[in-house]
């Protein structure tokens, strides 16, 4: 680390960048490789004699369950919802990951989907990527800044990894992680996605992961993508708040146990009765995109022409369920995969539809491109990432062709979902809890100081029992404009402005006769040490004074926070973010 510390840090941060992006895309195809692994191990309990397929209904819960052993007693931590918590690490200003989501989330997700899990491996990797990032600058002594660009090198790195596709990569952590990152940045960001696509490539041969049977866009098939656009958006928010508001209701079952019971239970049903619902789904998903067979499997057949988009319809509507229930009963896995999946069979359903209507019109609706261009929609509302979107969906499936269905589709689902919902997936909680980082630079300035940080007590303690003699000989040796009033046990009681006092300093009877608690006065507010910056700067605004009194949760004099310190702190961050 000595060699380390004699470079400079932009050429540290590219040479970081490098490692952060091999090690990212190697994660990414060890995470694949696992999944894979476990599946064909565990494919003979799949079926059995007679039909009955009975590891449909239990092989997910025992999934479920050894993962929630794995994260209760061995990493004895929160692992789940990895996109959310990398998003709250940069919020926060410290881009601070513990070491062991390095390979936690990747063991953990693996046994999950393994299993057959109803989630997506990406939010796990990208996890695992930004904390491969985060522990390395950290090691290598970087500056916060410089950390922070390298949590956005591994998520980029791990995206990049898993569907060798580097352009989404760095859309990714611009769009949904790194709101406010500089030009000279990008430079890292380029060589971590680089980087981590050639392993992908040098493991996987460079084959896209969802090729598709593109049909040539035809500028008359405009208004149906304009509606499977509407369609994504509004399933896009059926997405979202389905998923929250089913994780608040099982969370308020307290029992670990009863509510792995419950959530595998359920899992297990809906998949022995979907079993496109089982893993990722993303064997179903290719079908889709080709010329495979499409046939819905499930213990019911499925004979008239209407039967296979109603069923597909149920699995995309019911594969939000599945997802929760298996992240909510102990499961670690992300909403990357399931929004692809629900994304695609939203294209096939709309199309299939269409098609049984213009039946016999000679109209024919292009399923395969309707699935690809419902995968890019569904993205562009729940992430709230259109640009992602688009060129992920172009990358990954070699539908470069398809470039303006995938523009007008994923702009028009993300301004209908933008209407009635704020917020994507990963930043919802987040901004609940009012510690979101956003785009707007003055908000994320105000994000990134902390209060603790900008208090100080240089002033002399008053104790309210003291004579105005007392106190005017005690002015006589301070420059201070303000003093606070103690108790015995350091609690705050008020305080005295000079300016305040000034009519009575140097009337000598009542140097005797008046004490501090006669002088005292309340400050038109108090701030707390964890007090939210922009509560602060709302405070000051109110009441027009320069410095407020801080105290602990207790109601204990800390110090004093100057409208000075604020603003020189705000310059200071400013500057960091804006430019290099």
């Amino acid at each position: 680390m000595k060699i380390l510390r004699k470079i400079s840090e932009n050429r540290l941060l590219l040479l970081l960048s490098l490692v952060v992006g091999l090690c990212a895309g190697l994660a990414a195809v060890l995470l694949e490789r696992l999944i894979a692994l476990i599946q064909s191990s565990l494919s003979p309990l799949m079926s059995a004699p007679g039909g009955f397929a009975w590891g449909r209904l239990v092989l997910p819960g025992i999934g479920m369950l050894l993962t929630l052993l794995f994260v209760r007693f061995v990493v004895r931590d929160d692992i789940g919802h990895g996109v959310t918590k990398v998003l709250l690490a940069l919020s926060r200003g410290d881009s601070r990951i513990r070491p062991h989501n390095m390979y936690s989330s990747l063991a953990a997700s693996a046994l999950t989907i393994g299993f057959g899990g109803s989630v997506g491996a990406e939010a796990p990797i990208v996890y695992t990527g930004a904390a491969l990032g985060s522990n390395l600058g950290r090691a290598a002594g970087l500056s916060p800044h410089g950390i922070t660009v390298l949590v956005g090198c591994g998520a980029a790195g791990a995206v990049s990894g898993i569907f060798g596709a580097p352009l989404a990569g760095v859309l990714f952590t611009l769009e949904i992680l790194m709101f406010n990152i500089s030009m000279s940045s990008m430079m890292p960001l380029l060589l971590s996605t680089v980087s981590a696509a050639v392993v992908s490539y040098l493991f996987d041969g460079g084959v896209a992961k969802f090729a598709c049977a593109i049909t040539p866009f035809q500028v008359t098939n405009i208004p149906f993508y304009i509606a499977l656009g509407i369609v994504c958006g509004l399933l896009s928010l059926y997405f979202l708040h389905t998923t929250l508001a089913l994780e608040d209701r099982l969370a308020r079952l307290r029992h670990p146990a009863l509510r792995w019971l419950l959530c595998a239970s359920a899992l297990g049903l809906l998949i022995f009765l979907f079993p496109p619902l089982f893993g990722e789904g993303y064997t179903t998903l290719r079908s889709l995109l080709t010329d495979g067979d499409i046939a819905a499997s499930g213990p019911l057949p499925l004979t008239s022409p209407a039967a296979l988009p109603l069923f597909f319809l149920l699995v995309l509507l019911l594969k939000v369920l599945a997802m929760t229930f298996t992240n909510a009963g102990g499961g670690v896995g992300g909403t990357f995969g399931p929004t692809l999946i629900v994304g695609g069979l939203t294209g096939f359903v709309l199309a299939r539809a269409l098609n049984l209507l213009f039946a016999g019109t000679g109209m024919v609706i292009p399923e395969h491109n309707f699935v690809l261009v419902g995968m890019a929609g569904l993205m562009a509302g729940v992430m709230q990432a259109p640009m992602t979107a688009i060129f992920l969906i172009a990358e990954i499936t070699g539908g470069y062709e398809l470039l303006l269905p995938l523009i007008l589709c994923s702009t028009v689902s993300f301004g209908t979902l933008r209407i009635r919902e704020k917020y994507s997936i990963y930043s919802k909680r987040i901004a609940q809890s009012g510690d979101l980082m956003t785009h707007d630079n003055d908000h994320s300035a105000l994000m990134l100081i902390k209060t603790g940080d900008l208090v100080r007590d240089k002033y002399p303690h008053l104790r309210p029992e003291m004579t105005l003699r007392e106190l005017v000989a005690l002015l006589a040796g301070s420059t201070a404009a303000v003093y606070p009033v103690l108790s015995a046990d350091g609690r705050f009681l008020g305080q005295v402005e000079v300016e305040h006092i000034r009519n009575i300093m140097f009337r000598t009877e009542y140097y005797d006769t008046l004490c501090v608690r006669d002088l005292m006065e309340k400050p038109p507010f108090t701030v707390g040490v964890e007090e939210r910056m922009e509560s602060v700067m709302e405070k000051f605004s109110k009441c027009g004074s320069w410095r407020l009194p801080a105290l602990s949760e207790d109601g204990r004099y800390q110090g004093f926070v100057s409208k000075s310190r604020v603003l020189e702190a705000y310059r200071e961050v400013l500057r960091e973010i804006s430019t290099d």
